[in-house]
């Protein structure tokens, strides 16, 4: 075993969806760092998609649309089959999400949330499968679904759509992964914690702030989400299949309610 490329994306062709800023772009970024061919990235605004691509270089493509609808996706595919033969990373991050009161909560924040967060890393993802197989001769393609430490616990917000959708897709990974893998796919997810962007604008205007929450006591870092996502996408990650992989600094799995401590900390 060369040990040297156990972490290297050499040559390979990766999309990601949501890829225009915050943890999209942490990936893309990564993923090209660490030798990726092509990135491929999507979003609905394509001024900011595009000028992503340009930040990234050459080797990052901007694909811009709208990718909640079953027209969006298919225009997606459309495109990249014209461009690529094969794929062999896809990175399900584009997400939303939606806060209200549980009296006035309305159905188009459930709908808006659920469509784009759980239905479309589904669909593109089976629409893709051709391309997903083509990859998966020489070495496994892989499959991230960006979920949220949200579907493995919840938080104080009244963000009901957003954090149901992101259990979701912790379970739906599982799914997909026992059924993809018969085709030498990879499907595995990684749940998110504080990172500045623009689905966490606390971690984003006031990281000191959020960071007093965080066992590490920090938010989240390009380095840290980009080493999560290589790891999972190249060799190093060829074994993990289905699991939700949490980025949190210890939130999830590191926090001890402080009314559970006594006064020396222990």
């Amino acid at each position: 075993m060369d040990f040297a490329k156990l972490f290297s994306l050499e040559g390979r062709v990766a999309v990601v969806t949501g890829g225009s800023r915050g943890i999209g772009a942490m990936i893309a970024e990564g993923f090209l760092d660490a030798g990726c061919a092509r990135v491929y990235i999507t979003a609905r605004k394509a001024e900011v998609v595009a000028e992503t691509a340009a930040r990234l270089g050459d080797r990052c493509i901007a694909l811009p649309g709208d990718i909640s609808t079953t027209a969006g996706i298919e225009a997606l595919v459309e495109d990249l089959a014209t461009r690529e033969s094969k794929l062999d990373i896809l990175v399900n991050n584009a997400g939303v999400a939606w806060g209200a009161d549980f009296e006035v909560f309305p159905e188009m924040g459930w709908d808006k949330v659920m469509n784009l967060n759980v239905k479309t890393p589904f669909f593109l993802t089976q629409q893709l499968l051709p391309l997903l197989k083509a990859a998966a001769v020489d070495h496994p393609a892989k499959v991230i679904n960006i979920a949220s430490i949200d579907g493995l616990r919840i938080n104080p917000w009244e963000t009901y759509s957003y954090q149901a959708s992101k259990a979701a897709v912790v379970h739906l990974t599982k799914r997909m992964a026992a059924r993809l893998i018969r085709d030498n796919i990879v499907a595995s997810c990684i749940c998110p914690g504080a990172f500045p962007s623009e689905m966490n604008k606390a971690a984003k205007l006031a990281p000191e702030k959020s960071a007093a929450g965080i066992p590490s006591r920090r938010v989240g870092t390009i380095e840290d989400m980009a080493g999560g996502a290589i790891y999972l996408a190249s060799r190093a990650g060829d074994y993990v299949v289905g699991t939700p992989l949490p980025i949190d600094g210890g939130i999830v799995n590191g926090w001890i309610p402080s009314e559970f401590t006594d006064p020396s900390g222990h």
